[in-house]
């Protein structure tokens, strides 16, 4: 909304920094949160390990190799050769491998390859929810700032007033029945001064804490901001935004490859198995050549195959219940704040264009008439008194606008 920047009839406080000091604007914290922050890390590492598993998803499984005694007398006499007689027994070495099912390890690779996408848009919809932190702290800080302004300017007005009553009282040109009132608004006033630094201060360490930087680490920031105009939410653009609305439908993803590949371990799998048989006593060399199969399809043992390939299906049916409920909810609250928002901005609106612009010129006339000696101290001490609370209200409005606005990015996850 333009008339909120360029209307407000209020002396803005553009921070000087010392020598050295880095100043920060938005883009500037979302870059240190997303490179640095541990659950950034955390999500990145997870989605390498998940990636690196699927690198092995069309491994054979490990052949087998064996050695020892076939069909050997316990009597070990009986395996040496008498006269025309061949000993008994051998000595045995075998191998055997299975071999994969080609679309097993086809529907396998799939599914271990899908599951760091669950991962990749959880991971951005953290960084959305840690973005809003960032923008509600820094947007505090930033009216804060603004506050000094007005508290700055308002304590050269009361000194005005504090001298100038001071003078006409030497003078006997007029009573002291505001300057107290007067003196103690100057302390009242150094009692908030007090209060906005250590408020500053906070959201300085909380903003450190966010990039994670050492919390004492000093910054300014650039107070320039932007009012957002937002249109109606419907299900269509949430289906796009929203990270953890894609997560759930990565989720989907995921479980309808699992169920596939579940599907698969009913095909039969087969394998071979070698013998050679070394025969004792003069006995001759043999060997064996075994195919075998896996036939999972045997009633004793679907049982498994068959209680998960119906828990995917109703754990379908729960994902696709999340999914509604997300949308569901973050329209409701789009749509509801989005009335909140375009309410404040006519207050705002309001305030910048009748409400202070009046006080304003009430107090210029209060203080011309002050300085012509028509006018007693404690009305020019009213005027005053006014503007300065309106002109702070008008602050904490402009507050809770930055804050709904954050609040409609967050829900909108607009950066």
């Amino acid at each position: 909304m333009k008339h909120i920047r360029k209307g407000i009839p209020i002396i803005c406080l553009f921070t000087v920094n010392a020598f050295g000091q880095q100043k920060m604007n938005l883009e500037n914290i979302f870059s240190a949160i997303q490179k640095n922050h541990p659950e950034m890390q955390m999500y990145d590492a997870q989605i390498r390990s998940l990636d690196e598993a699927a690198k092995g998803a069309k491994s054979w499984m490990p052949p087998e190799f064996g050695t020892g005694f076939f069909m050997t007398p316990y009597n070990i006499g009986l395996t040496k050769a008498m006269g025309a007689e061949k000993g008994m027994g051998s000595y045995v070495v075998s191998a055997s491998q299975m071999f994969p099912n080609k679309k097993e390890q086809n529907a396998n690779a799939l599914f271990m390859q899908s599951m760091s996408s669950v991962d990749k848009e959880n991971k951005q919809f953290a960084l959305n929810e840690l973005y809003a932190e960032a923008k509600k702290n820094y947007y505090d800080w930033l009216v804060i700032e603004k506050k000094q302004s007005v508290i700055d300017e308002n304590e050269k007005l009361l000194n005005f007033m504090i001298q100038s009553a001071e003078l006409r009282y030497k003078n006997n040109l007029g009573p002291l029945n505001a300057y107290y009132k007067a003196k103690a608004e100057l302390g009242k006033i150094e009692n908030q001064r007090v209060i906005l630094n250590n408020e500053i201060t906070q959201k300085k360490i909380l903003l450190n804490t966010l990039m994670n930087r050492d919390r004492n680490e000093n910054f300014s920031i650039d107070t320039n901001f932007t009012i957002k105009n937002y249109q109606p939410v419907d299900s269509n653009y949430l289906l796009q935004a929203r990270s953890d609305i894609r997560a759930a439908e990565r989720e989907l993803q995921t479980n309808q490859l699992q169920l596939n590949l579940e599907k698969t371990k009913q095909l039969p799998q087969f394998g071979l198995m070698y013998e050679h048989m070394f025969g004792f006593g003069r006995s001759p060399m043999l060997f064996s050549l075994v195919a075998t199969v896996k036939i999972p399809l045997a009633s004793w043992s679907s049982g498994s195959y068959k209680a998960n390939v119906e828990s995917l299906k109703w754990k379908a049916q729960s994902l696709e219940a999340k999914k509604q409920m997300i949308i569901n909810q973050a329209s409701g609250e789009a749509n509801g704040l989005l009335s909140s928002l375009n309410s404040k901005k006519k207050q705002l609106q309001l305030f910048e264009e009748n409400i202070i612009p009046a006080l304003r010129r009430n107090y210029q006339t209060m203080q011309l008439a002050y300085e012509q000696n028509t006018g007693e101290l404690f009305e020019l001490f009213d005027a005053w008194q006014t503007l300065n609370m309106t002109q702070l209200d008008y602050l904490d409005q402009l507050q809770e606008l930055l804050n709904m606005q954050a609040e409609m990015d967050k829900i909108l996850e607009i950066k």
